[in-house]
């Protein structure tokens, strides 16, 4: 963009500005860096960019190296998903709190799930007892998925439902729903999130070991490329993954490290890359370092359609784009003055946008409380309308674009990640590193760091360690249906005694042959779905074969 004598000339000019003798003024610390401990200099200029070429780092929207977004018209053509993530108790509940949303504007569905759904447990497991509807909507048979998706377009409307461990059953009962309403299958768009190898790393709601979790998503890639176009098999999740403790650059590379091996995983397999990787979608915070943000966004897009190209030799443009769903960072979320907390979801929401997110939920301010009630989720999806149509923010394609500041952290992040791609490469890969606790261990450091930083008030939470005060919370508290557990339960006990038992029990005995053999398990998952087979007996059947899996603490260096 600039020749070099231009660029030694502001970088000579440049130089005394930044130094600390530029100015009389004292400044409020002596360095100033983002989550990722990227030093954050007083003013930037061309010369931060050395070496950046307009067509290969930025270009245009829509074209390579998308860093500038995968769409040509952005959100001109059409604004993001307004997804708000919901689940709590009952089925009937949860189906309340969508025909809710939905009446107050939301674009999308997104499914919570309870603790037991989450690790493939039914309501009356023993393991269960006392986890029942608290962090999700607690789903045992495909009479709950029936019951929750009751009256919804779901042939209109996308799903998205955050289940990883026992995905491919969940999935399978989403589609014979569907199917019992006579809905075809190519009609039906959503995402299940299905990303096991984060959950190794982050999240721990697994169940079966890394090599037989994989090979699950990867029989739903096969099986969704078939029968459900319009369907992305797989969310690769770095939101886990910082809200547990990561910095931007480790959940953008351990993300990015995440998707090519499941896509490694695919060719492995047999499956042609351009036909399955177009359907693979990734899943984002949306943290409180504001252009670091926006950065992260931006060179996720560029280091996706670069590997996807050079490892992979794509030929389909749209299996090089990454798109993406945002949340907001629960994990900013404070107890303490919770209506602070709207202006940090505006603002991590405004960061998501203009970061180019295709899909995005905002959390409520009661989160750290409880689950979101009525208004509190109200006011989450306000935020998102006031700035989807009153900041004018989309009206044009990545307005950030040639920002110094923007592309000079776009750059480092880049740099960063492919120094992690180097450090698992040489730990043998994504699953060796998962097994030796690295991934384990680099975001318990960084966690630690945060947490000294917060606690030395190096890191200033507003109304927690700065600006206190000391008042009672006084928002009202979502209470659940103190009935709903009975009703669920009943409803399980129903199913399992007017089904048929015989037929159940054939399907369950394919389903452990096909387990033991190299058979894509979907169909013989949705045939025992079919037959009302519960989340507990089919992962019973698929524990038996595939194994559970402990991580080893000794790995972890504890």
């Amino acid at each position: 963009m600039y020749d070099q004598p231009e660029l030694d000339r502001i970088a000579a000019e440049k130089a005394p500005r930044n130094s600390e003798e530029a100015t009389d003024e004292t400044e409020r610390k002596t360095r100033f860096v983002t989550s990722s401990g990227f030093e954050v200099q007083r003013v930037y200029t061309p010369s931060d960019l050395e070496g950046f070429d307009y067509q290969r780092d930025l270009g245009l929207p829509g074209e390579l190296p998308y860093t500038r977004g995968v769409h040509a018209t952005g959100y001109r053509g059409r604004l993001w998903t307004v997804r708000m993530f919901a689940g709590f108790g009952s089925a009937e509940e949860t189906n309340a709190r969508f025909k809710y949303l939905i009446s107050h504007g939301q674009t999308g569905l997104s499914v919570a799930f309870d603790m037991p759904t989450l690790i493939g447990r039914d309501t009356d497991d023993p393991l269960a007892k006392g986890e029942f509807g608290k962090c999700g909507v607690a789903i045992s048979s495909l009479a709950d998925m029936e019951i929750l998706f009751d009256g919804l377009p779901v042939d209109e409307i996308s799903t998205s439902m955050t289940i990883n461990g026992p995905a491919a059953v969940i999935w399978a009962m989403y589609i014979a729903a569907a199917e019992k309403r006579g809905i075809p299958l190519d009609r039906l768009s959503g995402t299940i999130q299905n990303d096991i190898l984060k959950e190794y790393i982050a999240q721990n709601t697994y169940i079966f070991p890394p090599q037989p979790g994989v090979r699950l998503v990867v029989d739903t890639f096969e099986y969704g490329a078939r029968h459900l176009p319009r369907w992305n098999t797989i969310s690769v999740s770095g939101y886990h993954i910082r809200e547990a403790g990561a910095t931007a650059l480790q959940e953008l590379a351990f993300t990015l490290a995440d998707g090519l091996a499941y896509v490694a995983a695919g060719v492995a397999r047999g499956l042609d890359v351009d036909e399955f990787a177009p359907r693979l979608s990734f899943f984002f915070n949306a943290h409180s370092d504001f252009f670091e943000e926006i950065a992260k966004y931006r060179a996720a897009r560029r280091i996706w359609a670069r590997e996807m190209a050079t490892r992979f030799d794509v030929k389909n443009p749209r299996a090089l784009w990454l798109r993406f769903h945002s949340q907001t960072a629960g994990m900013t979320l404070t107890a303490q003055q919770p209506g602070n907390n709207v202006v940090r979801v505006a603002l991590q929401a405004l960061a998501a946008v203009l970061g180019g997110t295709q899909s995005l939920h905002t959390n409520s301010m009661d989160e750290a409380l409880a689950l979101p009630s009525d208004e509190a989720v109200l006011m989450a999806l306000r935020t998102q309308q006031i700035i989807a149509h009153e900041t004018g923010v989309t009206n044009s394609v990545d307005p950030l674009g040639g920002s110094y500041l923007i592309e000079s952290l776009t750059n480092q992040l880049e740099s960063g990640c492919y120094t992690y791609f180097r450090k698992i490469d040489n730990l043998g890969g994504v699953i060796p590193s998962i097994e030796n606790g690295y991934f384990q261990r680099e975001i318990a450091d960084s966690a630690l760091r945060y947490q000294q930083a917060v606690d030395a008030k190096d890191k200033i939470i507003v109304g927690m360690n700065e600006f206190v005060m000391d008042e009672p919370v006084s928002i009202p508290i979502l209470q659940m249906d103190p009935e709903g557990e009975k009703r669920h339960l009943a409803r399980l006990d129903r199913v399992r005694n007017e089904r048929d038992n015989e037929l159940l029990s054939t399907r369950l005995s394919a389903l452990r042959e096909a387990a033991r053999s190299d058979e894509n398990l979907m169909p013989y998952i949705l045939d025992a779905v079919r037959a009302y087979g519960t989340l507990g007996e089919i992962c019973g059947v698929l524990r038996s074969v595939l194994g559970e899996y402990r991580e080893s603490v000794a790995a972890l260096g504890f």
